[in-house]
């Protein structure tokens, strides 16, 4: 469980989060959205430790993570699994030498456990047949599921997700929110995903945070969403005409 209490986040003059309060849940898909510019992935830096909060605290599980040394932190950071929004994956290394990349790093396993535990995580992605290859090789799904393969090596405690569907089709973008909510229940971890698709809202929004303007305007879940009465959601949702009729159809049932 990761806690947010009082956060504030300023450049300058400016107040970029103001006052930001919310819990994500472990074992849930937790999901943080709104417009652009809204403070939504200034709010994720923060809590993933690159940006440093002008205030407020941020707990781990009850550890102020604001407040660690630096050693402390680097040691939370290995409870950390990442998914990037271009996947980030090294165009060098292969498939396989890509997820035993954190393995490599921080942990003290032989080789061949590293490898193991590699082909473990992709085998749970379905890619095993893939390790062989180079990323350029394979399409950006596969990509998304090798990133997710990666983060997933040294079975985190905190998984971060942003726009983990950025660049994909809509069936693709399906099969990775259904994957991560997957790994998310199978693993019990607390997942973060900052996100501005509503089929992911839809689909895999067991806890959402909307942010407006730096502000926190809603909190909820997916069935909520189609009843909420909060008209900065109302309008950022159901932008398009046919959401919205949806919506309304909902609401006459």
């Amino acid at each position: 469980m990761i806690e947010l209490h009082n956060i504030y986040k300023s450049f300058e003059d400016k107040d970029v989060l103001k006052d930001i309060n919310t819990t994500f849940q472990t074992g849930k898909t937790n999901l943080i959205i709104g417009q652009s510019g809204s403070g939504k992935t200034v709010l994720m830096k923060c809590i993933v430790g690159l940006l440093q909060p002008t205030s407020g605290e941020i707990l781990y599980d009850g550890r102020d993570f604001v407040r660690m040394s630096k050693k402390e932190r680097m040691l939370l950071r290995r409870e950390m699994g990442m998914i990037f929004q271009s996947a980030a994956l090294f165009d060098s290394m292969t498939v396989l030498e890509n997820v035993m990349f954190p393995l490599d790093m921080f942990s003290s396993m032989t080789l061949s456990e590293r490898k193991q535990r590699a082909c473990q995580c992709l085998d749970r992605v379905n890619l095993i047949e893939a390790q062989k290859k180079y990323p350029d090789e394979i399409s950006g799904g596969m990509q998304k599921r090798v990133a997710i393969a990666r983060a997933i090596a040294l079975n985190p405690k905190y998984l971060f997700c942003d726009e983990p569907n950025s660049g994909l089709d809509p069936k693709t973008s399906l099969v990775i929110d259904a994957l991560i909510h997957d790994i998310t229940q199978e693993y019990q971890m607390t997942t973060i995903i900052n996100t501005h698709d509503m089929n992911s809202v839809m689909g895999i929004g067991e806890s959402i945070i909307f942010i407006k303007e730096g502000r926190e305007e809603w909190v909820g879940d997916k069935t909520q969403v189609m009843t909420s009465t909060c008209q900065p959601l109302i309008d950022f949702i159901f932008a398009s005409d046919l959401l919205r009729k949806a919506r309304e159809a909902n609401l006459k049932i």
